[in-house]
């Protein structure tokens, strides 16, 4: 059964996703507007997880014995809504999902689907933005920043939805973290050629998972896995050029995906009313 949902706890964050629950029966909410779902039953089938929304628990889903997830909604791709990372030290809680998009020919083709998590005491920091509205968060950059300087855990999970080459996928990347390191020095140089040789002469599958992972402002860890359970870095950057630089290409003034940054926005205002 779905409830209706009332005012929004601290404790719970905003995430306008599909709901599906069992056992016994699959409710759907299906938004019909910005503010009103539509729900539809489906009989009952055999699950062992929950795609969860418009709200879930930080706390919660951490603990919780079963799989949660929330759906990025253009791409279908299910994000599980806690996350345990190799080399953080508490699971990790998905804050907001968007997708990717590249132009071909005039034609829009989406390459990727992404959800940004965070270490859930981030959000002890940001009292200073209560009462802010998702537009305001949105184009403020100095909580983006505050996010990205907290020394705790936030990690950036990608899916490919198309196959696509690693070097393709690299330059991309490169193509938008450069521009941003005005004078490289050669820690930046190492870093930039340490994460380069992850993806250089790799084929990367549709369902390639992608974790970019700042354990603190300075170093960032680079997991890919075919199943979405990474286990050692392939690469640590060590470059705070670098890291801040590719956290600014997704959450900065032009993000690369502005569905993303647009998710976040609205957790953000829904937890900090």
């Amino acid at each position: 059964m779905i409830g209706e949902v009332a005012a929004v706890p601290r404790s719970l964050w905003a995430h306008p996703h599909t709901k599906i629950r069992s056992p016994t029966s699959i409710s759907v909410s299906i938004p019909t507007n910005r503010t009103h779902f539509e729900k539809i039953k489906y009989p009952a089938r055999k699950l062992s997880t929950t795609i969860v929304s418009p709200l879930f628990s930080v706390k919660a889903a951490a603990a919780s014995a079963s799989v949660e997830y929330a759906e990025e909604p253009a791409t279908s791709v299910k994000f599980p809504t806690s996350l345990d990372l190799p080399g953080c030290s508490t699971a990790l809680s998905l804050i907001g999902t968007g997708f990717r998009e590249k132009v071909f020919a005039i034609i829009g083709v989406k390459v990727y689907a992404a959800g940004l998590y965070l270490n859930p005491d981030i959000l002890d920091t940001l009292d200073a933005w209560k009462g802010r509205k998702a537009a305001q968060i949105e184009q403020d950059s100095s909580l983006f920043d505050s996010i990205y300087q907290a020394p705790l855990e936030k990690s950036l999970q990608i899916v490919l939805v198309r196959d696509i080459d690693g070097k393709t996928f690299w330059d991309a990347l490169d193509e938008a973290v450069s521009p941003r390191i005005k004078s490289p020095n050669s820690t930046d140089r190492n870093a930039l050629s340490a994460f380069r040789a992850i993806f250089q002469g790799r084929p990367l599958k549709k369902g390639t998972f992608i974790f970019l992972t700042w354990v603190d402002p300075s170093k960032m860890l680079v997991h890919t896995s075919t199943d979405g359970n990474p286990s050692a870095a392939e690469a640590t950057i060590e470059s705070e050029n670098v890291t801040s630089s590719l956290f600014d290409v997704f959450f900065g003034r032009a993000p690369v995906s502005p569905t993303l940054k647009s998710s976040i926005s609205s957790s953000l205002a829904s937890f900090l009313k």
